[in-house]
């Protein structure tokens, strides 16, 4: 797949869109077609129908134009890519209405996947990504009980700024009843994020052990400075096979012990696709005996979603360590080729598989977080 994504953003000075272009490149523009939508929240039609009128909307905003030419094309992105996994996630209720639950998480998930395979620049690309993953939350936040808490998630990975963009103009490239309560709830999103300092920028910490603290633990005031009584620090590797992680501890941590997964089903003989729980049993006791002797360690696994990573670190945090995840990328073809390479080869059709849960690690799941990419 090309890199040709970005070559259809419109710029001035007409900021003309060329939704047929588009539609006749992309496969996953054209499986929007005939997917249908809930009457009551898009009476326009389907997601193909929709995502145009989006595009169209967002051209006619001064404040997407008045963007750098990066950011008009980051915003221009997500909104073509915000709907992507609704062919994949839409099915109809038993009351016949129409729903499309998960979209959004699922959605970010495929456009990881479709931007890597173009080489998009790494920041470029989770820039867009998290701007799909919560590109609904203006519509709804304020009125949430942990509003401020979600919208400090959401400062972490998406500026709050240009996720307001991708927002409004969801809300204006559709037909229904509500769209003026729509604009409004996003009109006070804006407010919010301006009020609580996180409109163009992550939100503020006193420090990274206040920061872990705040995003595990319910009701915490996030403006406390918290103790830092950790005893250790676990590195914990994340990345899919083949993308360099064992290079990079034999580069950086060759001095401290590791837990390796890989290792442990060599020693379990257990194959890559095979049952895990032993494996996963083995490691987690590992790891145990070096949190009670306060040792520094690796932890080296594909830890490729966060529900992985976050088993992990509950662990982790239960003994007070300090977690630092370092997550290693590389481009595709030289993913494929260097997993080809390893003695112990993961399956095509596995890898894949982990893609379909494919997150990057952000600073709401540890105290550190090292990006290593190409």
């Amino acid at each position: 797949m090309s890199n040709t994504l970005f070559q259809f953003c419109p710029g001035p000075p007409d900021y003309k869109l060329d939704w047929s272009a588009i539609a006749d490149e992309f496969d996953f523009v054209r499986a929007m077609c005939g997917c249908v939508q809930d009457a009551v929240h898009h009476a326009e039609g389907d997601v193909f129908i929709h995502t145009e009128m989006v595009l169209r909307e967002l051209t006619k905003i001064e404040r997407w134009r008045a963007l750098s030419p990066k950011e008009r094309e980051t915003v221009f992105a997500a909104c073509l890519l915000h709907d992507v996994a609704k062919p994949f996630c839409t099915k109809r209720e038993d009351d016949g209405r129409i729903t499309s639950r998960g979209h959004s998480k699922r959605g970010a998930i495929m456009a990881r996947n479709i931007l890597w395979q173009m080489n998009t620049l790494f920041d470029v690309r989770e820039q867009i990504v998290n701007l799909i993953r919560f590109h609904q939350a203006p519509f709804f936040l304020i009125n949430k009980h942990n509003s401020q808490r979600m919208l400090f998630e959401i400062s972490m990975t998406a500026r709050c700024d240009l996720l307001s963009l991708v927002t409004e103009a969801d809300a204006r490239g559709r037909i229904c009843k509500d769209a003026q309560r729509l604009l409004d709830n996003i009109s006070l999103f804006i407010e919010y994020a301006k009020e609580k300092n996180c409109l163009s920028e992550p939100r503020k910490f006193a420090n990274s052990h206040s920061r872990f603290l705040y995003f595990r633990k319910e009701d915490r005031d996030p403006d406390y400075e918290a103790f830092d009584d950790t005893i250790c620090q676990v590195v914990m590797m994340s990345g899919l096979p083949g993308s360099g992680k064992d290079t990079y501890i034999a580069e950086n941590f060759s001095h401290l012990p590791m837990v390796s997964l890989d290792e442990i089903r060599k020693e379990l003989k257990v194959s890559p696709t095979g049952e895990q729980g032993a494996v996963i049993s083995l490691a987690r006791e590992r790891s145990r005996e070096f949190l009670r002797r306060k040792q520094h360690f690796v932890w080296n696994a594909t830890s490729i979603s966060k529900q992985l990573r976050e088993l992990s670190i509950n662990l982790f945090a239960a003994y007070n360590a300090r977690v630092k995840i370092v997550y290693v990328e590389t481009a595709e073809e030289k993913l494929f080729k260097q997993n080809s390479e390893r003695e112990a080869v993961v399956p095509m059709k596995a890898i894949r598989g982990m893609m379909d849960k494919w997150e990057v690690p952000d600073l709401t799941e540890a105290h550190t977080v090292v990006w290593k990419h190409d």
